[in-house]
């Protein structure tokens, strides 16, 4: 028995002698408390010169990790195990956290440069008086295509995916939103419906787009536009600008019917250790210099007004990314349709491509 006392005293003392050497490496390091937040984003969604910029003014370290989906990001968020400062949710991932109690408030008087955002992008249904989350980007659903591959063909209409000489052309995001989306769309039906036979209908007309579909695909989906494997894809706006910087044949639009607009967006998440390093670190992203320096290195739209002035005029004048309200207008944003409706969508998409080659 004294042997075995002295082997968990023994094995006491050096997981303490660990515990305390990691704490003392992470706070000579910067990794601890006040000094640190960590930030929970999608892939390559910040400049990383901005990161340094932002440790160099204010001494706080930045531990950056990434997620590739909001669900991956819910996931663990729920689960608790990483006190995330700060994390890049979209609009319906935002209702849901607000449902789940998973957000704290944020504090608009440590916010000053929030009044660089342009009025369209604030004060909107998934987060009134934007007393959790503040826009980081914004964009579009739409078709991206090559005219030279296609004989000099053009999109005005989700319709026109279902042409008969598109056989084994087109390439899909893998989304369950998006995918239906269109679909409903191009019905004529919101990308919210939930009329179950709206959705049959939306289902069966995607099954007839089967003969069309190249492949249903995640990132892989910018180097087949890029290198011309395909010449018709459905994608997010920010990953069309990509594509089209890499291959300028490529040309990008939003069918007349309507499509969605999304919004991600900056939240503190109950985790937090560091609020105040958090609202820092929004309120840095916010500035009018920085913001245009992430949006000439991420690609996608920014709501920032005042950075809008510092970007080249081709960038901002160009109405296929920054449509005017008048189409805005006419797009929808994704709401939270609860579980039982999105888990009903998620079967629909699944039989679809089941469907598919």
């Amino acid at each position: 028995m004294k042997k075995l006392i002295q082997f968990f005293s023994t094995v006491f003392l050096v997981s303490f002698a660990l515990m305390f050497l990691v704490n003392y490496l992470n706070t000579s390091e910067g990794y601890a408390g006040r000094n640190t937040i960590t930030v929970f984003n999608w892939g390559d969604y910040i400049d990383p010169e901005l990161i340094k910029q932002f440790e160099k003014e204010t001494g706080i370290k930045v531990i950056l990790e990434t997620f590739d989906s909001n669900e991956a990001m819910l996931v663990k968020i729920q689960q608790g195990g990483t006190a995330y400062d700060v994390a890049i949710p979209s609009e319906y991932a935002i209702e849901k956290m607000k449902e789940e109690d998973l957000l704290i408030k944020l504090d608009h008087s440590k916010l000053p440069n929030l009044k660089n955002i342009d009025e369209r992008f604030l004060d909107l249904p998934f987060d009134p008086g934007n007393e959790y989350s503040v826009p980081y980007f914004w964009g579009t659903v739409g078709i991206v295509y090559n005219p030279d591959m296609l004989g000099g063909r053009e999109f005005d209409s989700w319709n026109d995916l279902w042409a008969d000489d598109l056989k084994n052309q087109i390439v899909l995001v893998d989304g369950a939103r998006e995918v239906i989306g269109f679909a409903l769309n191009s019905l004529h039906y919101s990308l919210n419906d939930t009329n179950k036979a709206h959705l049959e209908e939306a289902k069966n007309k995607l099954i007839r787009l089967q003969p069309n579909i190249k492949a249903i695909v995640g990132d892989e989906i910018k180097m087949l536009m890029v290198n011309e494997e395909a010449p018709v894809a459905v994608v997010w706006s920010g990953d069309a600008t990509d594509m089209m910087w890499e291959n300028d044949k490529l040309d990008y639009v939003v069918p007349k019917e309507g499509s969605n607009l999304w919004f991600d967006n900056m939240v503190i998440p109950k985790t937090a250790k560091n609020i105040d390093g958090a609202h820092k670190f929004i309120n840095f992203m916010l500035d009018a210099e920085v913001a245009a320096q992430n949006t000439e290195y991420v690609g996608y739209a920014t709501p920032n007004k005042a950075a809008m002035e510092l970007l080249p005029d081709e960038v901002v004048n160009d109405e296929r990314f920054y449509p005017p309200p008048e189409l805005t207008d006419k797009l929808e944003v994704y709401e939270n349709l609860g579980q039982e409706m999105l888990s009903y969508y998620n079967e629909l998409y699944l039989e679809f491509k089941m469907h598919t080659k």
